[in-house]
């Protein structure tokens, strides 16, 4: 994931997290305090309902208190009961067997509140009457005895009040703490779109800042705004872009030294080393005439001169790919013919097993396809085992070489720096065949190749029988296009 990514989606992140944790906040908030009120407020409402009538009933009694003729008859029952009534309340009293209203009006009394009753003790509870809620308040007169004493009589009176308004209240009181609740959420959102807004902002322009920068713009710098974290994280960028500014100016400052000493030097040695191969050419010549040591020594200046022309000429080459000034010299070729060409060149036909069709044309950099085939072959045979087989394919568009010997195959660990510049497998080797160059070179001479923006590709791998194998795939029509391919 890039730093842009990485920023974008943290601030998405953040966004998400703060909204949800606003909005947790205010309905949690909300839930409590208008839960709290909701309760403490019906607890109240009730709590009044029901002493007022406690009161009222009390007072009621005090006027037909205390029973002074037992057992009283049906029809004091209802007198009481009709003394006891009124519009809100609905009276109910009872004497052994004996009910006032009929027995009807008894089915809202529950078990529990006439045993309490029937104790001596007033007793409420609050019930539902056929979805009614209602509030039933019962007690027991007294009998007054010739003495002045008084005693329970067994005349048990129940008042059956309708909480009807009472509920209405609570119910606007639940009413209100939702639309409280809801409006509570929405402040909420509000407030953290809000606080979204001024936190995500600097976090966004570090992302784009990061995008930035890893385009490579090195210049890229926040505005500090401030003294908090956010403030505290564009400096550590800044300072971090800054030194990595320093850092990067002075490595490529170094690779470009590196670059053009290398250039420099590759170009003032081809003069001394043309006169040096021009004299090894008649050492060459003598070598065989020369006695012992002299002929040897003969045969070896030639040799070694060779390899640093050789090696002098790969840096050149490899100087024009860094500078970008590698270009594609394009011809038609018959591609069959030309590795056969390259293959006759150097002595090698009769030792190649080759699978070439013939009538594969291409558009191509012959020299470089040269390059190529030859680096291949010849890596097969320093590091292989024969017999090496070049094999030719061709698609619509693209063809395939690939190049495999009977060898030991490549390591594993080895496979990821096979075309990486003075590469050696084996660290124990102070010095190598040929220039360490070879494979490199014909790696950038492979992407040299494009075709509708896609470049030509060199990959080293093993065949089943454990070889090694190198394909080669170029475009069948490359273009002009300069491409400096790629430092490995």
């Amino acid at each position: 994931m890039t730093p842009w990514h990485w920023a974008r989606a943290m601030a998405l992140g953040l966004r998400v997290r703060l909204l949800l944790a606003f909005a947790l906040l205010g309905v949690t908030t909300t839930a409590v305090v208008a839960s709290g009120s909701y309760f403490q407020a019906r607890t109240v409402i009730l709590q009044q309902a029901q002493d007022a009538a406690v009161a009222s009933l009390t007072d009621q009694l005090s006027k037909v208190y205390p029973v002074v003729s037992l057992p009283p008859s049906q029809e004091e029952l209802e007198v009481l009961a009709q003394r006891l009534s009124d519009r809100e309340v609905d009276a109910v009293v009872h004497y052994g067997d004996l009910w006032s209203h009929g027995t009807g009006a008894a089915d809202v009394l529950t078990p529990e509140l006439q045993r309490e009753v029937a104790g001596g003790r007033v007793a409420w509870q609050r019930v539902n009457r056929y979805g009614t809620p209602v509030l039933l308040i019962g007690t027991q007169l007294r009998f007054e005895r010739s003495d002045g004493t008084s005693v329970p009589s067994g005349v048990e009176v129940y008042s059956v009040r309708s909480l009807v308004t009472e509920q209405q209240s609570v119910d606007r009181l639940a009413e209100l703490a939702w639309v409280t609740g809801g409006l509570s959420l929405v402040l909420a959102v509000l407030l953290a779109l809000l606080a979204a807004q001024g936190v995500l902002r600097p976090v966004r322009e570090l992302g784009r800042a990061a995008r930035k920068l890893g385009e490579g713009d090195l210049s890229t710098r926040l505005t500090v705004r401030g003294v908090d974290e956010l403030a505290d994280v564009a400096r550590t960028f800044n300072d971090t872009a800054g030194t990595l500014e320093r850092q990067v100016g002075e490595l490529r400052r170094m690779e470009a030294d590196a670059r053009r000493f290398v250039a420099d030097v590759s170009h003032e040695l081809r003069t001394p080393l043309a006169a040096m191969t021009a004299v090894t050419d008649v050492l060459d010549e003598e070598a065989d005439r020369l006695p012992g040591d002299a002929g040897q020594a003969a045969r070896l200046v030639s040799q070694e001169t060779q390899n640093l022309t050789q090696l002098v000429n790969d840096l050149i080459e490899v100087s024009r790919f860094d500078s970008g000034t590698a270009r594609l010299a394009l011809d038609e070729v018959d591609v069959a013919a030309a590795v056969n060409a390259t293959l006759r060149l150097r002595r090698w036909a009769d030792r190649v097993h080759t699978d070439l069709p013939s009538g594969v044309i291409a558009r191509l950099d012959p020299r470089r396809l040269d390059v190529i085939v030859a680096n291949l072959v010849g890596n097969a045979f320093r590091h292989g085992t024969e017999p090496v087989s070049v094999r030719l394919r061709a698609e619509p568009d693209w063809i395939t070489i690939e190049v495999a010997d009977q060898g030991p195959g490549l390591d594993p660990e080895v496979l990821p720096h096979v075309f990486d510049r003075f590469y050696k497998a084996d660290t124990a080797r102070t010095r190598s065949e040929g220039s360490g160059l070879g494979l490199a070179i014909a790696w950038e001479n492979a992407r040299l190749h494009r075709h509708g923006g896609q470049s030509g590709s060199l990959v080293a791998g093993n065949t089943p029988d454990c070889g090694a194998v190198f394909t080669l795939r170029l475009p069948r029509a490359a273009s002009e296009t300069v491409d400096a391919g790629g430092v490995r």
